[in-house]
């Protein structure tokens, strides 16, 4: 393969007529709106939302103010404490079918809506897009149905004093669910889905680029659903000074967040003078590994594949391809093959895999990396360009020529890039792929089960995928070790993150 400049630009014909991609999808939708103590509105102002796929603006969104966020914090506030929300487990059930049931009815268009604003391509829509979620929906409300929120100790004598124990748990309260942009619908209902089912209140600050689908979150609970008013708030602030108000407000009683590390810790330093309990699902550099007795070439371009998903916006995507040093050609050909034919499409075409980025913010950021490959002195097995066009688009990129010590190999990028590195044997494979500050994800492949086992026992990460296994699944945790967060999302974990413990001892 040869080495591609980053300074040289593709034309657009290279994202399969990009110039010529339209709002195919036409949102039938009505136009977002705040969901404040169970009315709909808007706001003082707006903001535009844009198809990353054109760049058009498609629609607005509600600009939320300081005084919006404090309502929708007190509105939650009164419904947690004022009614019987917490308490009620079968009002709480009933509802979240309500609301299972009015997604399954407007699927299409939330689909269409999904693949507009947020630029995820359409398969997507049957995995974590929309259909996965939508199945942990109900399966966390199965469980609030079927959980036991009590437990009988039995009777001991501490101190000599006959005593019944009883440990409940009980729901948290307030909780800020402040979400990003990458696959909204998912990572919302994996908050809000727990959130209510344990019996808290919830204010959804959806990130900024994409705040349709979370307004139509709130208009569906608010139009077709029994779910008291304040139980469930939607505010969109484009502000992130007006949205730190959730971090350190001393209402809230929990924030749950998902995003970059940065804005993890800059919300657990808010929360901290209140010690409200902190949910931190934050960036991945994942590691594919792939030892000796593996398919390389199979496992190369099953990674490259894999990292080409929705533009490479995927905090648990693998992005470091780790192979034997005596197979690293070999694994480097297949994964740029892999990626040249995958390219770049509209995300509504049905083969599309690699659609835009989110934004013209995100491109450029990617680009930087892309000039710091090969600052490092990185080459690109293919890609390293911008697309220059309609809409916000780089090529499926592989990056070859650099080791583990490298920025590229080291930090999140979040674009469609993939650094793959040499290992020399399997404790260098171990080692590599735990010298990291993130511990999200990864993946093992070898020819033997319990080597590969063996090996995966060995990575400090959350979640791991040994010879194609998957493990994305409502019933399974998903979160990561060191900065890539703290708890678990999805679940039984998943739920008993919304649940607070409580010892009762009466006499026996």
């Amino acid at each position: 393969m040869s080495e591609i400049s980053t300074s040289s630009i593709s034309d657009a014909s290279s994202i399969s007529d990009a110039n010529a991609i339209s709002d195919q999808n036409a949102i039938t939708l009505p136009p977002a709106q705040q969901l404040i103590d169970g009315k709909l509105r808007g706001a003082e102002s707006s903001y535009p939302i844009l198809n990353p796929a054109t760049g058009a603006v498609i629609g607005t969104a509600p600009d939320s103010t300081a005084e919006d966020v404090d309502a929708a914090i007190a509105a939650a506030r009164r419904a947690f404490d004022e009614t019987d929300w917490s308490t009620d487990r079968a009002l709480r059930v009933r509802c979240l079918r309500q609301l299972h049931a009015a997604l399954l009815a407007e699927a299409d268009e939330f689909r269409a809506l999904t693949t507009a604003e947020v630029g995820m391509p359409s398969f997507m829509m049957t995995a974590a897009g929309f259909d996965v979620p939508l199945e942990g929906l109900a399966w966390v409300t199965e469980l609030a149905e079927s959980y036991e929120f009590e437990t009988d100790l039995g009777v001991a004598s501490p101190m000599g004093i006959a005593s019944r124990r009883t440990v409940r748990r009980e729901p948290v309260g307030v909780v800020a669910a402040i979400t990003p942009w990458n696959v909204p619908t998912q990572i919302n209902l994996a908050k809000i889905g727990p959130a209510l089912a344990a019996g808290c209140t919830v204010v959804l600050k959806p990130a900024p680029d994409t705040p349709w689908v979370a307004a139509e979150l709130g208009r569906l609970v608010a139009e077709q659903t029994d779910i008291p008013a304040g139980v469930f708030n939607v505010v969109m602030p484009a502000d992130n000074a007006v949205a730190a108000q959730l971090s350190s407000d001393p209402r809230v009683d929990m924030v749950s967040f998902t995003g970059s590390t940065a804005t993890g810790k800059a919300i657990m330093a808010a929360a901290a003078p209140t010690l409200k309990r902190v949910f931190l699902e934050l960036g991945g550099k994942s590691a594919a590994i792939v030892l000796d007795d593996a398919d390389v070439a199979g496992a190369a371009a099953a990674t490259a594949f894999a990292a080409c998903i929705h533009a490479g916006q995927g905090c648990a995507l693998t992005t470091r391809l780790v192979v034997p040093r005596a197979k690293y050609d070999e694994a480097v050909e297949s994964a740029a093959s892999t990626m040249e034919m995958i390219g770049a499409k509209d995300p509504s075409e049905p083969d599309a895999i690699c659609g835009p980025v989110i934004s013209a913010v995100q491109r450029d950021r990617i680009a930087a990396y892309l000039a710091l490959a090969e600052a490092e002195g990185g080459r690109f097995a293919t890609g390293g360009r911008i697309i220059e066009g309609d809409g916000f688009w780089v090529e499926p990129t592989v990056v070859a020529g650099l080791d583990n010590s490298s920025r590229l190999a080291q930090e999140e990028i979040f674009g469609p890039v993939l650094v793959v590195i040499p290992h020399d044997g399997d404790d260098d494979a171990v080692r590599i792929a735990n010298d990291s500050a993130y511990g999200l994800s990864g993946s093992v492949d070898s020819g033997s089960l319990e080597r590969a086992k063996a090996v995966a026992a060995r990575i400090r990460t959350g979640t791991l995928a040994v010879n194609g296994g998957v493990w994305f699944s409502p019933d399974a945790p998903f979160g990561g070790y060191k900065q890539s967060g703290l708890g678990r999302e999805m679940g039984v974990a998943g739920f008993e993150e919304y649940l607070e413990t409580k010892t009762i001892a009466e006499p026996a």
